[in-house]
This record gives structure tokens, C-alpha cells and sequence, in this order.
């Protein structure tokens, strides 16, 4: 057994060369960071929605998508940063099926990383071009964080990947927030030692250079559920959850303590049709403690044009081929609530 390798793809500069962000763009970005960051930090107090595609799997219905959100975010702007989810990297349990747009443009071909870095990136800048909103994405994969590390405002670590050291490590050199996901196990300790690993700096080596990092202060955690030994789904967004993990935060040595709640997976035992429910019930949460509004920064959604989900070979246009999701209807319905509740 052994690594064949295939072909080479381009570096991170030869992408940015083919698929630039303007220079206007980028001003954009940096006040848009600048107001994510803020929330983070407590300067603000608006909240965070984090809303989109459990795996963007297709340009045309993306941007779509993320066009639908800039026209709500403008009627929200005075409560919520909408910040649209486009995952172009699907972990996958036991390895196998669909791996995101990164691994396989075209959801029935074979992969192709090459095209598929493209794909990526090119996402990604039409979403910003057509809309100003700055997305999103979970680091799977930390050593390709340079194809787009100019183009997002904030970044997850996913539950399987919250333990590994190199996702720590690639985490401290971040300017952006970034979400620590608790494991699989729901051990909070795991989650926060991430975020103190990740809120330290560090030297390592990364893409073939001995690197050094700062620390990243704007690290923080999502609560996203958990699996018992039993594989029973145990939710962990309710009142008492959140007051434990407020005095945990207490007891840790770390920068700008907040959460953010992922309302589906876990939480939601993948009924994504429960995900209104569970935000309801951590608004309500925020309304009677004022640790717990200080703490609760946002919510993560997962949300399309369709409801449900669909397999790769289907073709309705808009509906998932992951993880079931929220469709637009019942979505606009609930930023508008959650900007009501605030």
C-alpha cells in the first residue's frame, strides 16, 4: 500500500491570480469582518445567523440562495449579521459518499481537486460579487486554507476534526472567527481546550515552512450536540447546557467568552425540521438570563432553497444532497423571527 500520486494542483497564489478579489471587495471585507468580530468581542450586540447549504453543491442554486439572504439582511441590518454557509467540504464518517464541491465538482463524476479548488474559490467570489455578504466555511482540510483565506469572515471546526492538533495549530494563525464545534462525545472540556490551543500562539510546520503564529482571540465554541455510547442524540442547547457552559468559561483562561449554537445535527437528532423549535428556545433562554445573552452570540442553520434532502442522482434544484435542510420559506420566516425575539 501506498500514496499514488496523481497530479499536482495549483498553489494558493496561482488561484488568487485566476480568481481575484477586487480591491473594492476587499474594503467591503474588512468592515464586514470588523462587525463580526465586534459581536464576538461584546462591542456589539447584534447576533449572529449563520445560515445556508449543508453542503454547497451547486454554483447557480448557492448564489441563488445567498442573493435571497442580502435582500433579508437589509431589513435586519439593525439586529443580525447574516452570514451565509458555504460549505464546500462535507465530512464523511465512514469516508464514504459525497466529500463537497472541493473534491467533486460535479456531484456524479469522479473527483477531481484540481477543478475542484477552482470550483471552490469561484463560488465563493460570485457570492461576494453579486451579493457583499462574506461567507462561512468549515476547515476540513487545514492545509487548504490558503485557497481562500482572503475571501471568508468566519470559519468552523467540525466535531470530528475539533481534537486534531494541526486544525488547532492552523486556527491560531486566523485574523476571522472561528468556531470550535464540541466532539462527537459532547466533552466540553475537549471544546474549550481547543479554544485555548487555538487562542495561543504557536510554531509548526505548515505547507512545507517552519510558520509562527499569534494566537487567534476571536476563537470561540459551538454547541452542536452530541452522540452517547448508546448513539442516543443528546442536545445540548437547553437553559441548563448553557449556564454550565458559562461557568466553564469561567474557570478557563480565555478571550472573549461566546457560543455559538449549531441548531441542527445533533441537537436537532437531524430533524431539521426542529431546528425553529431549538432557536426559539435559546432566544427564550438569552430573554431570562443576561449571562446567557452575554454568552449566546448566534445560531447556525442549515438551509436551502428546498426542503429536505435528495440523492446526488435526483435533480430538483435547491434541495440538499446531504444532510436534510430548511427550506427558503420556512427560513425568511424564522430570521424574521429571530429579529423579532432579539
Amino acid at each position: 500500500m501506498s500514496i499514488n500520486y496523481i497530479k499536482p494542483v495549483m498553489t494558493p497564489d496561482e488561484l488568487k491570480e485566476l480568481h481575484p478579489l477586487r480591491n473594492d471587495l476587499k474594503v467591503l471585507k474588512a468592515k464586514r469582518d470588523k462587525m463580526i468580530a465586534d459581536v464576538i468581542t461584546g462591542a456589539s450586540d447584534k447576533f449572529l445567523v449563520i445560515i445556508g447549504p449543508c453542503s454547497a453543491d451547486n454554483e447557480n442554486a448557492v448564489c441563488d440562495y445567498v442573493n435571497r439572504l442580502a435582500k433579508i439582511q437589509e431589513n435586519v441590518a439593525e439586529k443580525i449579521i447574516l452570514i451565509p454557509r458555504i460549505y464546500t467540504n462535507k465530512p464523511r464518517t465512514t469516508g464514504e459518499g459525497y466529500k463537497g464541491i472541493l473534491h467533486q465538482p460535479d456531484p456524479e463524476k469522479a473527483p477531481d481537486l484540481r477543478e475542484g479548488i477552482i470550483a471552490m474559490r469561484k463560488m465563493h467570489i460570485r457570492s461576494i460579487e453579486e451579493t457583499h455578504l462574506f461567507a462561512a466555511d468549515e476547515m476540513l482540510y487545514p492545509e487548504n486554507w490558503p485557497y481562500i483565506e482572503d475571501i471568508l469572515s468566519y470559519v468552523a471546526v467540525g466535531a470530528r476534526s475539533v481534537e486534531n492538533q494541526q486544525h488547532r495549530l492552523t486556527i491560531s494563525g486566523l485574523n476571522i472567527p472561528c468556531g470550535m464545534k464540541n466532539p462527537t462525545s459532547g466533552t466540553l472540556s475537549v471544546m474549550l481546550n481547543s479554544c485555548i490551543a487555538a487562542q495561543s500562539g504557536h510554531t509548526f510546520i505548515y505547507r512545507g515552512y517552519e510558520a509562527k503564529t499569534d494566537g487567534n482571540p476571536l476563537t470561540h465554541t459551538i454547541l452542536r450536540g452530541a452522540v452517547s455510547k448508546h448513539d442516543q442524540y443528546l442536545p445540548n442547547y437547553h437553559y441548563e447546557d448553557l449556564m454550565l457552559l458559562n461557568e466553564l468559561y469561567k474557570q478557563h483562561d480565555l478571550k472573549n467568552p461566546a457560543c455559538i449554537i449549531d441548531a441542527n445535527h445533533a441537537n436537532s437528532s437531524k430533524h431539521y425540521n426542529e431546528q425553529p423549535r431549538i432557536i426559539y428556545e435559546v432566544l427564550h433562554s438569552r430573554s431570562v438570563s443576561s449571562d446567557i445573552k452575554k454568552l449566546v452570540k448566534g445560531v447556525m442553520i442549515e438551509s436551502y432553497i428546498e426542503p429536505g434532502n435528495q440523492s446526488i442522482h435526483e435533480h430538483t434544484y435547491g434541495k440538499s444532497i446531504t444532510d436534510a435542510c430548511l427550506g427558503w420559506e420556512e427560513s425568511e420566516k424564522l430570521i424574521y423571527d429571530i429579529a423579532d425575539r432579539l
